[in-house]
């Protein structure tokens, strides 16, 4: 049986944002999906029913992107990923729905001051040279972007502070960015099995949101070429900001 309509208003702008993401608009926008559907149903179905539509969308960024690739960040940060999905999946039954919102809203939370910092902060004019390969690094930020990425699909921001100070070509990072997602979201698949998450209701949402999901990403990868990044992403991390208060209001019982 379907849930009420209200799942479906939480749902679908949920992922037409994560659409738009795939399609090209950024990472801000992904963000904002888990954590939207989460306000209607409990975090971890919410990235249940987010990971067969995010293994199409992946499926088709890797064809678009299967030329443009960096190896060596990639060989260096899979091991802790895959880590990281095993730790969330080992803490993920002794883990209450409040302290995920709480986890995805903090993560958010970061990731925004983040934004704002490297943006309008008192270094956003100095040009600094990319950092090399630090193995260390790669193996703390990966851990983290793996557990995240478990639990609520937020991987996005350990992956970038590792990642983004590298200074790869753009298309060399969305690349990059593309194989290490994708491989983490089939790795998810069995722990998600597992658990339990994988259900067919959990299916059938996905199955009913997927043709949502597919043309917004091809909206978003139109909307490239015509959008103007220094209006929309201000906006984007503002929504972002906002529905990781929700969530971590929502976390803390208020």
């Amino acid at each position: 049986m379907l849930p009420d309509i209200q799942f479906f208003y939480a749902a679908i702008p949920a992922v037409i944002l994560v659409g738009l993401s795939k399609g090209g608009l950024g990472g801000a926008l992904a963000l904002l999906g888990v954590p939207i559907l989460a306000m209607v149903v409990p975090p971890m179905q919410a990235a249940a029913i987010f990971l067969p539509i995010l293994l199409v969308m992946d499926a088709v960024a890797l064809w678009a992107w299967r030329h443009h690739n960096d190896r060596k960040t990639l060989v260096l940060m899979l091991p802790g990923a895959i880590l990281g999905i095993v730790l969330g999946w080992a803490t993920s039954t002794y883990i209450s729905a409040g302290a995920m919102r709480l986890v995805l809203g903090t993560v958010t939370i970061i990731f925004v001051a983040r934004y704002v910092y490297d943006t309008y902060g008192p270094n956003s004019k100095i040009e600094t040279p990319p950092k090399p390969q630090r193995p260390l690094a790669a193996g703390l930020w990966s851990t983290l972007s793996g557990y995240g990425s478990f639990v609520a699909h937020a991987g996005g921001p350990p992956f970038q502070i590792y990642v983004l100070p590298l200074k790869l070509d753009p298309r060399t990072y969305t690349g990059t960015s593309v194989r290490f997602f994708a491989i983490m979201n089939a790795v998810k698949v069995v722990p998600y099995f597992a658990l339990g998450e994988l259900d067919t209701a959990n299916l059938t949402l996905s199955a009913f949101l997927l043709p949502v999901a597919l043309v917004s990403t091809l909206a978003g990868a139109r909307l490239v070429r015509l959008m103007k990044p220094q209006t929309f992403y201000p906006l984007m991390y503002a929504m972002a900001l906002l529905a990781a208060l929700k969530l971590v209001w929502d976390g803390a019982g208020f």
